[in-house]
């Protein structure tokens, strides 16, 4: 019998074949790394399965597995940019599905860090309308107090991401409780939609400071997975006297520094931890996210105006009902 104790893993062997040694028993701290170790163990972990390495057979195997993450990871970022800007929670969804197929990163840090597709998705269909902002600034004061204004909605996420993020990494991120805040964000949807708001702004460009920061405020409201950061923030603009399609609007230009400052944030914390097939999945989840998410940004500003939010409501709770059946009654994927 051999222990092996590796950095990752305490691993007990015994005996052998051709095949490699007969694995008895695994004890390790981190629940999915796909790292080889040395030999003789030559295994490693993939969402809590050890896998053999060594011989033609395992080797496949080990593709296998590698594939199997990729697809995960292809779904999840397909999921992630389509729903990202749409007042529904990308976060939630990808807790949810994430936890159904036994997909689980390190430090939650690929469900963060996937969403540089969805950014860089929302900065190739506003490049243009970017660039005159950024032309104007010298010599035009209502971009300049636009620029300020999305600074200043971004400052509350900022302030309380950089003091409690790791607590609401830690605690918040249980499919329990996006399953609960979905069902619950889909009965507000339902009822703001039947308000009858008398907008005062339909120009994102004139909105001021003091509305700015209360939307920055509402838009603090989405680090509880589930509750959406797009929903939040189109919810509060309305609130605060905008129309349907400037607050959604409005959320796509405060989804850039907010989004943003979330991934370096969460890469500067994470990217010692991140192996290499981490990174692979990650570029993956990505590419996936950036070409769904260019779907969304180009047609959702028309939907919202001309249907509203009841369906981004019904598909809430319904996803939120099925989440939970799915807890109650379905073992996930490992």
């Amino acid at each position: 019998m051999l222990l092996l104790v590796h950095s990752r893993a305490t691993v007990t062997l015994t005996g052998g074949s051709s095949r490699g040694p007969r694995i008895n028993t695994v004890d390790t701290g981190d629940k999915r790394f796909a790292e080889r170790m040395p030999p003789p163990c030559r295994a490693y972990r993939v969402n809590n399965t050890l896998i053999p390495v060594g011989g033609n057979s395992a080797g496949k195997a080990n593709a296998l597995m590698f594939l199997i993450d990729m697809m995960k990871a292809l779904i999840l970022g397909i999921v992630e940019g389509f729903t990202e800007f749409l007042p529904v929670s990308s976060t939630g969804h990808l807790l949810l599905l994430g936890h159904f197929l036994g997909f689980e990163s390190k430090g939650k840090t690929f469900e963060v860090l996937v969403q540089l597709g969805a950014i860089l998705a929302i900065l190739s269909v506003y490049f243009w309308k970017l660039t005159a902002i950024a032309l104007a600034l010298p010599k035009d004061p209502k971009s300049r107090m636009f620029v300020l204004g999305i600074l200043v909605a971004f400052l509350p996420a900022m302030v309380i991401g950089g003091l409690f993020g790791s607590y609401i990494k830690s605690v918040l991120f249980d499919p329990r409780i996006v399953c609960t805040t979905l069902i619950a964000g889909g009965f507000v949807l339902l009822a703001v939609d039947e308000m009858e708001l008398r907008p005062k702004y339909t120009d994102i460009m004139e909105y001021p400071l003091s509305m700015c920061l209360k939307i920055g405020a509402f838009q603090c409201l989405a680090m509880i997975p589930g509750v959406s950061r797009s929903g939040a923030t189109i919810v509060g603009s309305m609130f605060m006297g905008a129309n349907k399609r400037s607050a959604a609007e409005f959320s796509f230009f405060l989804a850039m520094p907010t989004m943003a400052g979330a991934f370096a944030y969460d890469l500067l914390k994470n990217y010692k931890i991140l192996a290499f097939s981490d990174v692979a999945l990650i570029v993956i989840g990505f590419i996936a996210a950036f070409f769904s998410a260019l779907l969304v940004v180009r047609g959702f500003l028309q939907f919202v105006s001309s249907h509203g939010f009841r369906w981004f409501a019904i598909w809430r709770i319904a996803v939120g009902l099925i989440g939970w059946l799915g807890i109650l009654f379905w073992k996930p994927v490992v």
